[in-house]
């Protein structure tokens, strides 16, 4: 749990657009920690209570503009229901209320302050989430922790994102396949949008994030971010934006598809919202650039704790922390203590620690060697796309990202081709196997084997191959040919 405190003045309050910069203080401050957080309004002095229509403005502004929880005020800070009411899960911004004629209580609000969040990091639900007598079938990752939206007809509402490029095509083929193997999916579509969304700083728009929020479950194609234009990232807004915090990159050889390795059977768990990616650069002075790089105990324990969820529930053994703690000592160093912490609570998976370099030679070397890489952001990116090669390339990698409250985002991971968009020759198998691990996640376990099946065996046939596989066939045929497979 993360505290920070800040002091309003009355005349600030009625500036609607001094609010509107504090606000988007607030949003950059909810994107370094990625947590959902709360705004907690605080009447320091008890005749401030009065004046209830500074608290009713700042309130109305901040529900209409952000996405924080409502927005709540207390006359006495020290009070036990704030403390419990907060989730382990939740960043607090505390807001102390001093009209102008009385700043001069500024000492001591400040101790006051500090008093709050000391209680606030003592109480029992910061350490909740990672207690070791949660259950699996109770804790974070648990389907009974779900609650899909669906539509009358008892169909399970999914999002979906066709994306640029080629993902209209292929999302089209996803739908095709999942019509005919008779899945109970519908679809809820959301387009990027054509102009810069100042709720999200993206061309991702704030409905479409409502929707993956509400539907708790989605399907991404392929998104392309104009570079060097100035833009949000779209992968990195629906990552920070929605806490997904980790990654899962199923890699494993696929049987009749001749690559240099064919015994490949391993996942990559890649922490999926801070480290280099953290988006947080500046320029010191001309011509020196600095960039942060940030690792949290609270993101490490997170991801740490799904891999070996993960590994306990796949029926995997190792589990594998990359890390370079030999030059990074301080943040590498707490990824490992975070890692060796969650690996007392599984004494029946092993546990080792490999440098990211090591990792990488080892990985082209033998991949067999590996069951389950945990890692931070970059080096996952590095390792996860470096495994996509050992088995033919991102054009057959699934990709599953987990995120808070059971929230799920399957997507492809490869680009968006714009060169071959519209020409009928793309290679949905990306797409389709992460829908198919979508509806794992869905607990849809035939429905996707099924389909799992059918792409493996189309590709082993060899007769239906898109260009890239090293056929002839197109998106429509081979398509075709795994619904034949069904």
């Amino acid at each position: 749990m993360w505290c920070k405190y800040f002091y309003a003045s009355d005349t600030m309050i009625y500036d609607t657009i001094n609010i509107r910069h504090l606000l988007f203080f607030f949003k950059h401050l909810s994107r370094i920690f990625y947590n959902k957080y709360v705004i907690w309004l605080f009447n320091v002095y008890k005749n401030f209570n009065s004046q209830l229509n500074l608290f009713s403005n700042f309130s109305y502004i901040f529900t209409k503009y952000s996405n924080c929880g409502p927005c709540c005020s207390i006359s006495n800070p020290l009070s036990p229901q704030l403390y419990s009411s907060f989730s382990s899960q939740t960043s607090v911004i505390l807001i102390f209320f001093l009209t102008s004629n009385r700043f001069s209580g500024h000492q001591n609000s400040l101790t006051m302050a500090s008093q709050i969040a000391r209680r606030l990091l003592r109480s029992r639900l910061t350490n909740e989430i990672f207690t070791t007598t949660r259950s699996p079938s109770m804790g974070l990752f648990s389907s009974l922790d779900r609650n899909y939206s669906s539509s009358s007809s008892n169909l399970i509402r999914a999002t979906l994102f066709p994306g640029d490029g080629i993902g209209p095509e292929i999302a089209e083929s996803v739908k095709q396949i999942f019509t005919a193997a008779d899945v109970p999916i519908e679809w809820e579509e959301h387009f990027v949008g054509t102009e810069v969304d100042p709720r999200t700083q993206s061309f991702v728009t704030w409905e479409s994030l409502e929707s993956v929020r509400r539907n708790k479950v989605g399907l991404k194609g392929p998104m392309a971010t104009p570079i060097g234009k100035g833009h949000r990232s779209l992968n990195l807004t629906l990552r920070k934006e929605l806490n997904l915090y980790a990654n899962v990159r199923p890699c494993y050889s696929l049987p009749g598809y001749k690559t240099r390795y064919d015994d490949v059977n391993l996942v990559t768990i890649r922490e999926n919202t801070e480290g280099e990616y953290s988006g947080l650069e500046h320029q010191v002075v001309r011509g020196v650039v600095e960039s942060l790089k940030i690792i949290t105990r609270q993101a490490s324990l997170r991801v740490a704790e799904y891999a070996f969820y993960y590994a306990k529930t796949h029926g995997r053994g190792r589990v594998s922390a990359v890390h370079k703690a030999n030059i990074m000592q301080k943040t590498d160093g707490l990824f490992l203590k975070c890692c060796r912490e969650v690996a007392e609570k599984y004494p029946e998976i092993k546990y080792e620690e490999v440098v990211i370099d090591n990792c990488c030679m080892m990985l082209v070397k033998n991949p067999t060697l590996f069951d389950v890489l945990v890692m931070p952001n970059l080096y996952g990116d590095i390792i996860s796309d470096l495994c996509a090669g050992l088995i033919g390339g991102l054009g057959l990698t699934p990709s599953l990202n987990i995120g808070e409250g059971g929230i799920a985002l399957a997507e492809a991971v490869h680009g968006s081709a714009p060169d071959i968009a519209g020409k009928n020759l793309a290679n949905p198998t990306a797409l389709l196997l992460s829908a198919v691990s979508m509806l794992h996640h869905l607990d849809l376990t035939d429905k996707a084997d099924m389909i799992q099946d059918a792409v493996l065996k189309t590709i082993a046939e060899g007769k239906y191959r898109t260009g890239d596989l090293g056929g002839s066939a197109t998106t429509t045929e081979f398509t075709k040919a795994i619904i034949g497979h069904l």
